[in-house]
């Protein structure tokens, strides 16, 4: 979705003889209504184990469902794109006929005067929308979703040609579409996020090229947030792409994932919003460089949502609630424009002591949107070594040189990271003096605020961890452990000592105190 000016059509009589057919008792399931959902631009009727989409007679500026073969073409459309990702969720596109003495039919005989793409249904509760609202989207859901839309995005057709400047024909579109509703929208507001938009955008436009150039704009989902997300037999599952226009869906992969990040960030749900993002950025390398980018891509994204909102607000009937809803993603997108001065924390302390666990849990609480970039010491030698974050490395890999370089490549991100405005959380076990030393250097350049954390635990809640411990890119087990107790840690200086023995969400909350967030 770029830009909508209000529907320019609205159901007619055609379709509204379809609904009625729609809506009857044993329509698509013997003696069963079917519950109906209606969205900006479509029904979708629940029966039995099956979902029933229609699309809407409706125009847009973005899309044109005016006509029967244009709602054809656009659930063939989606019914093919959404395989890429949900193959056994998107089962086949059907005709609506009409017969000579006017009675509907799926898939009958007659005149074609509707389409109908059938899907097969899952539980309402397993969309991700509705487990965000219930408090149900753990660190597992979450790492998982963030290796999912990887693989999907290491898969999407790459497409060229779209750098800065049809990014700023998004910007100028949604500018437009904002515009078109001041009764529910301030145009004064919307005149600032627009400028304030053009002007982030204009001074990250040779960033945007380079990654086009590089191959990171693709065939996208495009309508990646929550609520078009699943978890279906175990595994969350993206499907509702954005299937009406090549073009709108052919887009940086980061702005792709923006929509995502957005919704939770919007929710409160910051935390989370920071887990898929260092989850997306650990697995894809060559992201790291467009950290910079993402505040753009949120704030654009906030106001997509303002509009289609605010779109919403002029259907007779609308719910009232939708326009301080619109409202509230514009000043959205002002506030994630703003600069935020970045700060750098490093977390160190044996392996064990929950220095990742309680680094993702600071994460989401300070810097710029999504939170702080945390670069983890295990995730870096993983990615050097070539190998999947979760595949153990044998011991010889652990030597002074390999140590070295993760060390060292730790603080060219950190640099990196802070250099484009985002804070940054350093995890690793920094035992040795010169590795606290170069750290804190590393801060010292950027000019930026440095805390140091050292957190410790007693030795046999240390090992009952690494025991209990799952798969993960840190390889330390008890050996490491017995290891790691003989060295000689030294004076730690400016380091707080932190107990860490307690529950995480104790210790996180002494954490959040210390560092005054």
């Amino acid at each position: 979705m770029v830009h909508s000016s209000g529907p320019k059509t609205t159901i007619g009589d055609e379709q509204a003889a379809v609904l009625d057919f729609l809506r009857r008792t044993g329509t698509f399931a013997p003696g069963e209504m079917a519950r109906e959902v209606v969205t900006h631009a479509a029904s979708i009727f629940l029966a039995g184990d099956r979902a029933w989409k229609l699309k809407r007679a409706v125009s847009f500026g973005y899309l044109d469902f005016s006509t029967s073969q244009l709602r054809g073409a656009a659930l063939e459309a989606e019914l093919c794109l959404n395989r890429r990702t949900a193959p056994d969720l998107y089962c086949a596109v059907h005709r609506l006929t009409q017969d000579r003495a006017g009675m509907l039919a799926i898939d009958g005989k007659g005149l074609v005067v509707d389409w109908l793409l059938e899907m097969r249904r899952f539980p309402d509760d397993a969309l991700l929308d509705t487990m965000a609202q219930r408090g149900l989207l753990d660190t597992k859901i979450l790492m998982r979703l963030a290796d999912r839309i990887t693989t999907f995005h290491a898969t999407a057709e790459v497409v060229t040609g779209a750098g800065a400047a049809r990014f700023q024909s998004v910007i100028d579109g949604n500018t437009i579409s904002m515009a078109a509703f001041p009764a529910i929208l301030d145009p004064a507001k919307i005149k600032r996020v627009g400028a304030l938009l053009t002007e982030t955008m204009t001074g990250l436009s040779f960033l945007l090229d380079a990654r086009a150039l590089s191959g990171r704009v693709r065939h996208a989902h495009g309508d990646l947030h929550l609520a078009n997300i699943a978890v279906i037999d175990g595994e969350p599952t993206l499907f509702d792409c954005l299937e009406f226009s090549a073009d709108l869906a052919s887009i940086d992969v980061l702005y792709d994932l923006a929509f995502l990040l957005m919704d939770l960030w919007q929710r409160g749900l910051r935390t989370e919003a920071n887990i898929v993002f260092n989850r997306y950025l650990d697995l894809n390398p060559s992201d790291e460089s467009g950290i910079a980018l993402l505040p753009l891509f949120l704030a654009v994204r906030a106001t997509i949502r303002a509009h289609v909102l605010a779109a919403q607000c002029a259907r007779p009937g609308s719910d009232p609630l939708l326009a301080r809803r619109a409202r509230g993603y514009l000043a959205l997108a002002i506030d994630l424009l703003a600069p935020v001065t970045p700060r750098m924390v490093a977390v160190g302390g044996l392996s064990g002591t929950g220095k990742s666990t309680l680094s993702r849990m600071l994460g989401g609480y300070f810097g710029r949107a999504p939170g702080a970039r945390i670069l983890r010491s295990d995730v870096l030698r993983k990615r050097l070594a070539g190998i999947t974050l979760e595949a153990p490395l044998p011991a010889a890999s652990y030597s002074s040189a390999s140590s070295a370089e993760v060390y060292d490549t730790l603080g060219q991100l950190a640099l990196a990271s802070l250099a484009c405005g985002h804070a940054v959380v350093a995890d690793a076990v920094f035992a040795r003096r010169d590795e606290r030393d170069a750290i804190a250097a590393v801060a010292a350049n950027a000019k930026v605020a440095f805390d140091a954390l050292w957190l410790k635990v007693p030795t046999e809640v240390l090992l009952g961890r690494l025991s209990a411990r799952g798969p993960d890119a840190s390889d330390a087990d008890a050996r490491v452990a017995n290891i790691q107790s003989t060295m000689q840690i030294g004076d730690l200086g400016d380091w707080q000592v932190v107990l860490a023995a307690g529950s995480p969400d104790a210790v996180a909350a002494e954490l959040l105190a210390r560092l005054k967030l």
